[in-house]
Order: C-alpha cells, then structure tokens, then sequence
C-alpha cells in the first residue's frame, strides 16, 4: 500500500514538472519581449533556482562535489534547457513541444546501453511509429523533405535526446542524494546556458539583456522552475523510464491548449496526425507490461 502511494505522489510530482515545462513558453516569450534573450533568461532563472536551494539545503553543494558522475546529468540538464527554452520562444509552441517529445522514442535508444532495458520488439515498433510522426510533423506543403526546416526544430530535437538522457541518468544515479541530482541539473542547467548565451552572442545570435523589467517575471519562473526540477528529481527516480515518458507526455496538452488558446498556434492536419502517432507510441509503451 505505501509503494502504491508513493508510485501515486511520485506520478502527481511528474505532472506538476510537465505543467510547469509546458507553459513556460509564454514568461520565456514574454521576458524576450523586455530584452532577455531565452539562454539569458535559462541562465538567471536556473542560478535564481540554485541560490535558493543552497540557502534550503546548503551542505548540498558539498554532496554534489562527492559525486563527479552527476557532472554528465549536469551537461544533459543543460543541454535540455538550452534545446527547449529556446525552441519554443523562437517557433511554433505546438511543433516544438512534439517534436521535443521523440523524448520517449529516444529512451527506448538509451535505456538499453545505460540501464540494461534491452528493447523487445514492441518497443522498436513504438520507436518506428514514433518516427513516422516525426516526418508527418516536419512535412509541410512548402517543404520538399520531411527534414527540419529552422533552428527551432533542431534545438526541439536536440532538447527532447537530452531530455530522455536525463531522465535515464536521474535513473542511473539514483543512490546519489536528491539535493546532490539537483544541485547537479540546476547549476548545469544556469552553466550550459551561459556558455551557450556566449557563444550566440558572440556570433551575434543572442544580446546581453536589456534593462531590468524582466527581472520579477524571471524570479517568479525561477521559483516555478525550482519546484519543476525538485518534482521531476522525485517522480523520475521512483518509477520506470517508461513511465516517466509518458506521463510527462502530458506537457503536450498543456502546452498545445495553451497555445492554441493564446492564438500562438494553429493546427494544421499534419501536426495533428505527427502528433498523434508520436503520443500514440508513448501510450503504447505505457501500457505495454513488458516495456
């Protein structure tokens, strides 16, 4: 009975992250709009999130240093945020957030090599019809090939590998303390982008932040963001790969009603038929027992 509990609250936990992600599109828009880049604002938000976790928990750090293999969830975690926070502020929110979310076919890919989940054939099916959607999704009357169009589709695929990478290795590290994982995501996180935040900016791809009227709605995303990481930390290292892709499939929802809604996206047949063979893969493996 309290493994049930715990599987419940674990499961609760990876909803509220897949809320939190999926419409954190909108302050990420919003904070460009008043002069903060998305690799700027990765980088305030994640430091924000790690400060306040240092003054809860300030023997955290100390943990982390005692456990060098967290420095490869660090890099995952950054490399998450850096692909999605700037896809989604710079594409469509719908077309980004699917194509972000190959994450569950990535795990199938990943699971095998990092935790010995060698993939039945079920499994390679899903990741075939997975990729199927994919090619729906980037198939559009204007474009020839099935390929990606923009540097938003790019960063979406890159941020959903590492997505999946993370979540295998909060799997992978589990015997690592808690704060120590997310001591690890959040600080790799505010490092990744600000190398990252450099380098565009160097190539003249993102400027130094404007002004300060970003500054509340970046602390309050900060906040938001520290209780995303704290709650995939907690959900993701109690219940199966699997599972942990799928139900954080549910950022989808939350992130197409949302922009639909706001009139940010807009439908088209071929979004909505990718879509639903990539969510259909991820509730095949959901309620596949020998996933």
């Amino acid at each position: 009975m309290q493994a049930r509990s715990a599987q419940r609250l674990a499961a609760l936990a990876l909803v509220l992250n897949a809320l939190i992600w999926g419409l954190s599109w909108w302050p990420f828009r919003e904070m460009q709009t008043q002069g903060l880049h998305p690799l700027w604002a990765t980088c305030i938000l994640y430091a924000l999130a790690l400060a306040l976790l240092l003054v809860l928990r300030p023997q955290s750090l100390t943990t982390c240093l005692q456990h060098p293999e967290l420095l490869w969830l660090a890099f995952a975690a950054g490399l998450t945020n850096v692909g999605f926070n700037w896809a989604v502020t710079v594409g469509d929110v719908v077309r980004v957030v699917l194509l972000f979310y190959l994450m569950p076919a990535w795990v199938v890919l990943l699971a095998w090599p990092l935790l010995g989940e060698r993939p039945t054939r079920a499994a390679l099916l899903r990741l075939a019809l997975a990729l199927v959607g994919v090619v729906v999704v980037l198939k559009t009357p204007e474009t020839p090939w099935p390929w990606p169009q923009h540097s938003a589709d790019w960063l979406a695929l890159m941020g959903g590998f590492c997505f999946a990478l993370t979540n295998i290795l909060l799997r992978r590290f589990a015997p690592a303390p808690e704060s120590a994982r997310m001591v690890a995501m959040l600080g790799g996180a505010s490092a990744t982008a600000l190398l990252a935040a450099l380098a565009a900016g160097a190539m003249g791809l993102a400027q130094a932040p404007q002004g300060l009227a970003w500054l509340g709605l970046a602390a309050a995303t900060g906040v938001a963001f520290f209780l995303a990481n704290l709650s995939l930390q907690f959900g993701a290292a109690r219940l199966r790969a699997n599972t942990t892709s799928l139900i954080m499939l549910t950022e989808v929802v939350f992130a197409t009603a949302s922009a639909v809604l706001l009139g940010t996206s807009v439908l088209t047949w071929h979004i909505v038929l990718g879509g639903a063979l990539i969510v259909l893969a991820a509730l095949w493996a959901a309620f596949d027992s020998s996933a």
